[in-house]
């Protein structure tokens, strides 16, 4: 999957879309993406001057948006009638700094599904070094099923 297709699944966008390409989905198993990590990063302004460093929960943001795509694409889903929500993150160890000019590659395997939750272990490697991990438990709902009764969307947790 491209950028464009990833578009069409995720409602993310610049700056917050973390996932680049998607090389490998084994629906209802696993997944491998990548994210390219570039100096024109946002957050490198402030997360260090001089001493740039992605930060962590990105690093996981990441990771949960490769989860959503492997929901929808195992489900066929169709993201204009569902979202996914990230409800939780377990186990989450950083090993290794990420920096521009990384190519953070992003592999998510279902460690469980059922109904409309995923649990899911994210792993992220540089050049073959884990630098990150975490499970994760996610959602995915009706986007009408947000709103509440006036018509407003609900808070997201």
């Amino acid at each position: 999957m491209d950028i464009m297709d990833i578009q069409g699944l995720l409602p993310h966008r610049y700056p917050f879309l973390l996932v680049d390409r998607v090389v490998e989905i084994v629906p209802g198993q696993k997944l491998v993406a990548f994210k390219n990590v570039t100096m024109n990063e946002p957050f490198f302004n402030g997360h260090f001057p001089g001493h740039p460093v992605m930060p962590g929960v990105l690093i996981l943001e990441a990771l949960a948006q490769a989860t959503a795509i492997l929901a929808y694409k195992t489900e066929n889903m169709d993201p204009t009638q569902k979202v996914s929500y990230l409800m939780g993150v377990d186990g989450a160890r950083f090993r290794k700094p990420v920096v521009p000019g990384d190519r953070l590659q992003l592999n998510v395997e279902v460690i469980r599904h059922k109904g409309a939750i995923w649990k899911t272990k994210g792993t992220a490697t540089v050049d073959g070094v884990k630098v990150a991990e975490g499970e994760f438990l996610a959602t995915v709902v009706d986007k009408d099923k947000d709103k509440d009764e006036s018509g407003s969307a609900a808070e997201a947790s």
